[in-house]
């Protein structure tokens, strides 16, 4: 054993520090390389855990949220996990609004962990601007009744830190042989985060933005609806801005799907839509660049979160 490691003393002690795992199979034919951050080896099995911690810690610093205090938040599934294993652990109440739209699994891992759960009706179990919209105003009136700290994940800066330190274990990990960094669009929080930092030490690395084709708002297009988990808010969310990224690149719900199928049977890497998205434009990309490039993209979640869908 590594006594230079020291034991946790929470499980909050294993967020972060996750391994990154080059493709195999499913490598590009130019020599170049895909690495895969594998963010399903936090606590929860998602990169989510990085940021409901970085929140609730920074809102606990300034006095915005007190001991046995309130946390509220609407979400897409993963957040509300990651802040239920965050607001168990320090003890605080949580109020979470989601909906019938995103996979059982992460409802029901919710309430395990002891969070209060209010499910708003999706459309026919679709991602659509309306659905966001009407989340977002159920979580204002719970904190208006309940006097609640708000994380409001769609506006809050305080995240950005937590990409900040993830772009750093990419950077070591990497030696600094980095040409690209893909990532799909939900609350843009770990795109800018980890773009911003990764920016600082190379500013020629290609930062690439991924929406769905059915709700493409980014690029200009109308908004619509579709079934990629947490992502594709079905409008421009307020972390993004045109800079983030260097280009977008949009794929389909199917396309997204198929890759992520492909993922866990050619490199036993069971993972969610999100991160088939990824791995799709991950492969596009190395087609374009030079050969022997380093694209770095990332797992987003375990695949368990989504045995119903």
């Amino acid at each position: 054993m590594d006594r230079s490691d020291p034991a946790p003393r929470t499980v909050l002690d294993r967020i972060g520090n996750t391994a990154l795992l080059p493709l195999r199979r499913l490598g590009p034919r130019n020599g170049s390389r895909i690495l895969l951050k594998l963010e399903d080896s936090n606590p929860t099995g998602s990169i989510k855990d990085r940021m409901a911690l970085a929140m609730i810690e920074a809102a606990e610093a300034d006095g915005r949220l007190q001991p046995d205090g309130r946390v509220v938040e609407y979400t897409g599934g993963s957040t509300g996990v990651s802040l239920a294993l965050v607001c168990a652990v320090k003890g605080y109440h949580l109020d979470i609004v989601s909906s019938d739209a995103f996979a059982a699994e992460k409802l029901a891992h919710m309430l395990a962990l002891g969070a209060d759960v209010h499910v708003i009706a999706s459309d026919h179990g679709r991602m659509t601007e309306k659905l966001t919209r009407d989340m977002i105003e159920a979580a204002r009136i719970i904190t208006a009744d309940s006097g609640g700290f708000w994380t409001d994940q769609l506006n809050n800066t305080d995240q950005l830190r937590a990409y900040h330190t993830m772009a750093d274990e990419i950077w070591a990990q990497t030696d600094g042989e980095l040409d690209a960094f893909v990532q799909i669009v939900g609350t843009g929080a770990s795109l800018r985060g980890n773009a911003e930092r990764l920016r600082k030490y190379d500013s020629s690395i290609a930062v690439v933005a991924i929406e769905p084709t059915e709700s493409a708002v980014l690029s200009g297009r109308p908004t619509g609806a579709h079934k990629i988990d947490g992502v594709g808010a079905g409008f421009v969310v307020p972390l993004w801005h045109d800079e983030v990224a260097d280009t977008i690149e949009l794929l389909s719900t199917e396309e997204a799907s198929a890759m992520a199928v492909r993922l866990a049977r050619e490199e036993g890497l069971f993972a969610g839509t999100s991160t088939g998205a990824n791995v799709l434009v991950a492969l596009r990309m190395a087609e374009r660049l030079p050969p022997n490039s380093t694209i770095v993209t990332v797992m987003c979640d375990t695949g368990m979160k989504y045995l119903s869908k």
